[in-house]
């Protein structure tokens, strides 16, 4: 960013100034917004935003304890002479204002991009495209939002002479904001769709929001064959001086019209404006892609760059990956995958992403970076920057690869070595030198370090679950919503969270302040603790033998019997412990475990009272029928029971303690019963009984092995259960019920998803494969394929074979890899 101090910025922001006694002026380099991210405390400023959920204000303690010494405030009480204050009446415009006014100072064109889909891809691939022509800034990753677009604005610098920004909005009166910070001299309108529809009272309430973002502009792209985006485009631009760069499949009168013709799995297309013809082909074959191609043409020539030296790029784009990938890896490793591009900003993205997983899981840091393209930078000072960065993030060792880097080997300060190429790197390695290391890998495309990651991953096994760390967040936030500010969420990550892998998906949630997390049994919490989840736990369903652990490793039991109160009431008294955290679980009728009448509790609570050894920390029960309305009486009634015994304990306690009943489904009917905490479980992984807009976390993954052809008299499987009547193609697919695939799926009940198309199974479902039918369909050895996912749903599999989500979930083998996917 614009190097400024922090007196520069209070006379920006036109705010007050509490300076620190002693506080030196010194340059700020950085913006923070995060408190968890990993940065240079000397030349950075902390500002404290605030959202519905988090309150930035609450960690200034805590970083002032870290060494920062400068933060830009609305909350007066935070104020202390122990660090340097900028007091403003809003935290989020501060952030954007300070931006437009960065924004300012730099004349090179801006190019401003919003729209339903496509954002992403179209701004990386005219960074792509373009970058041979023009030294570009642009958003890293999809920083598109309020407080995503002045982060990316505050990247520009001098070096650059080209700037493309994405925005996104989900309701009204937001895009006049980034309209404000962005100030886009040329925009793209990419399309509309059903993205974020309900923050909009009609899909022409959210064209007229989006095109708000364009209203500096003198050049405006955008496709004449959505008509009803055409229309009110052309309203837009008139009396506005905007130049339109439209363009068509339809319409050959159009400034630009395309024609193509799919060849395999290329396009190739055509682009005639005025009397000039070009021809480039794309590696896609979807329309998606190709819509997202003419918009970055026409763009280019919206831009005036060369257009034969543009064209001649297009065949070299490349899938946009804005996920990063995490699996784990060889002797004890962890990998951290982001290798489709590489620049500054998104290594410095992918180096917090680094810090994050190797303290959790305690693992030295180990990057693996290849030659970084199109910085505009001299290759001496970019590798230095990169040197730094990697001090700033204490990276213990880098492996370069490609010819640059290792030209600059001297330009860095940590253990390293150097390769030439991917291939020079795997046939010179030797696996067992890496051990106990968080290892990121990074690098341009054309690098292919997808085979670095394959040769580092732990298993080979072809069937994999993808879990979408990003939607888990999503559906957090969304029950989030439902919930007033001040209610705690306890979240359930039993067994192996719910199959989807307890570590990760707990280090996300600490990551995200849950406030309480949920196990089954004592060896899950200990698991946690020694991965470095400090959030508190509490277990389910303690057992006698595992006292010594739960108070060792600060584990809350659920106490929900007399016998049971009195063993650990024991084991307490032999480790010499005070006010040890207790749950007390209450059966309102569940008829499971638990205190279920007045007497018991009263003997319960009178029996704690007699000892200072345990504190009550919550009182809590189950519902037994929350997602079905026929059992909402019964619901009521399960209610109406815990009110009367949490009020006896309420009376008998002189201290307060936390109530809970809900689970997710109690959640979405019943949010008047939230109390003081509520339960998230299977909620949290895509599953609700209400059709709240939750997102799937994850995908159950194959690939197919062999294609083969079956004739009418033959079968296919086990007990020759799978009959064919017809000439039949079979696709084999590495994955059975070993895997968790649930063998009722047999002979046609279930299907499974291959290239774009539904495809049954056939023949019994064997311990490790099944076969699918695929006749007619173009499918292929190497194919992936989808068992549940986004086409698929984990609800639809249980209602096929009769059971419930949970226990699809929870079935997945723990052969079956986890890979975990990041924004």
């Amino acid at each position: 960013m614009k190097k400024m101090t922090i007196e520069n910025i209070a006379a920006i922001l036109s705010a007050q100034l509490f300076r620190k006694e002693g506080y030196q002026e010194q340059e700020i380099e950085k913006i923070i917004t995060d408190s968890r991210s990993f940065f240079d405390i000397q030349h950075s400023v902390f500002i404290a935003l605030k959202g519905p959920r988090n309150n930035g204000h609450n960690y200034i303690e805590s970083l002032i304890a870290k060494g920062v010494s400068a933060f830009i405030v609305s909350e007066p009480l935070v104020i202390t002479e122990k660090a340097t204050f900028i007091l403003v009446p809003d935290t989020t415009k501060a952030l954007q204002q300070l931006a437009a006014f960065v924004r300012r100072q730099f004349k090179y064109p801006v190019i401003g991009i919003t729209g339903s889909n496509g954002k992403t891809i179209v701004k990386e691939w005219l960074f792509s495209i373009l970058s041979g022509q023009f030294k570009i800034v642009r958003n890293p990753k999809s920083y598109n939002s309020q407080v995503g677009v002045p982060l990316s604005v505050l990247l520009m610098e001098e070096r650059y002479n080209l700037a493309i920004f994405e925005a996104g909005i989900s309701q009204p009166g937001e895009m006049q904001n980034l309209a404000n910070i962005i100030q886009p001299e040329t925009g793209i309108f990419t399309n509309i769709g059903d993205a974020h529809q309900e923050g909009f009272v009609s899909t022409e309430q959210k064209i007229s929001e989006k095109l708000l973002l364009f209203s500096s502009c003198k050049k405006l792209v955008y496709c004449e064959d959505q008509e009803n985006a055409a229309l009110l485009i052309d309203e837009f631009c008139v009396g506005k001086n905007i130049e339109k760069v439209n363009w068509s499949f339809k319409n050959r009168n159009a400034r630009l019209f395309f024609s193509y013709k799919p060849r395999n799995e290329f396009t190739e297309i055509t682009a005639q404006t005025g009397n000039q013809v070009f021809r480039f082909e794309i590696p896609f074959s979807d329309f998606s892609s190709l819509e997202n191609a003419c918009h970055c043409f026409a763009a280019a020539t919206a831009l005036n760059a060369d257009l034969a030296v543009t064209a001649n790029e297009f065949k070299h784009l490349f899938p946009v990956e804005m996920r990063l990938e995490i699996k784990r890896g060889i002797n004890n490793c962890l990998l951290v995958n982001d290798y489709y591009n590489s620049d500054l900003n998104s290594l410095a993205i992918a180096l917090s992403v680094l810090q994050q997983q190797a303290a959790k899981a305690q693992l030295s840091k180990l990057v693996i970076l290849s030659d970084i393209k199109q910085t505009g930078l001299p290759e001496s000072e970019l590798y230095r920057q990169v040197n730094h960065l990697l001090q700033e993030w204490e990276t213990g060792e880098i492996i370069g690869i490609g010819e640059e880097i290792s030209m600059h080997r001297d330009a860095f300060a940590m253990k390293g070595s150097f390769y030439p190429s991917t291939e020079a790197f795997l046939n010179q390695v030797n696996r067992t030198r890496f051990q106990s290391a968080a290892i990121l890998i990074k690098g341009a495309r054309q690098f292919k370090f997808e085979k670095i990651s394959n040769y580092l991953q732990l298993k080979a096994h072809l069937t994999r679950l993808e879990i979408d760390l990003n939607a888990l967040t999503h559906n957090l936030n969304v029950y989030r919503s439902l919930l007033k500010p001040e209610t705690k969420i306890m979240v359930m990550v039993k067994a192996f969270s719910y199959g989807s892998g307890d570590v990760e998906i707990a280090s996300t949630l600490q990551y995200q302040h849950v406030d309480y997390l949920a196990v089954a049994v004592s060896d899950e919490g200990v698991q946690l603790r020694n991965a470095g989840i400090s959030t508190p736990i509490i277990v389910m369903n303690p057992e006698q033998q595992s006292f010594q652990n739960i108070i060792e490793y600060g584990l809350e039991p659920n106490i929900y019997s007399a016998p049971l109160l009195e063993s650990f009431i024991k084991t307490a008294g032999q480790f010499g412990v005070k006010d040890f955290p207790v749950h007390l679980k209450i059966d309102t009728g569940m008829n499971r475990l638990g205190f279920k009448t007045e007497p018991e509790i009263k003997m319960i609570i009178e029996r704690i009272q007699q000892t200072n050894q345990l504190k009550v920390k919550s009182v809590f029960s189950h519902l037994a029928g929350s997602d079905e309305a026929a059992f909402d009486d019964f619901t009521q009634s399960q209610f109406s029971k815990f009110d009367k015994i949490t009020n006896l304990v309420a009376e008998m306690l002189d201290y307060k303690f936390d109530r809970h009943i809900l689970n997710s489904a109690g959640i979405e009917r019943f949010p008047e019963k939230q109390y003081e905490m509520v339960r998230l479980g299977i909620g949290l992984y895509g599953v609700s009984c209400s059709g709240l807009p939750l997102r799937n976390i994850g995908r159950l993954m194959s690939t197919v092995s062999q294609v083969k052809n079956v004739k009418p008299d033959e079968t296919v499987g086990y007990s020759r259960k799978g009959k064919v009547e017809a000439e039949t193609r079979i696709a084999v697919v590495p994955l059975g019920y070993a895997d968790g695939l649930d063998r009722k799926l047999s002979n046609r009940k279930g299907s499974v998803f291959i290239n774009g198309k539904r495809a049954p199974i056939i023949g019994n479902i064997c311990m490790d494969m099944m076969m699918a039918d695929v006749t007619g369909l173009d499918v292929k050895p190497g194919d992936a394929v989808e068992i549940f996912g986004d086409n698929i749903s984990i609800s639809e599999i249980a209602e096929q074979v009769g059971t419930i989500p949970y226990e699809i979930l929870t079935g997945i083998s723990q052969r079956v890899k986890r890979i975990y996917l990041q924004e």
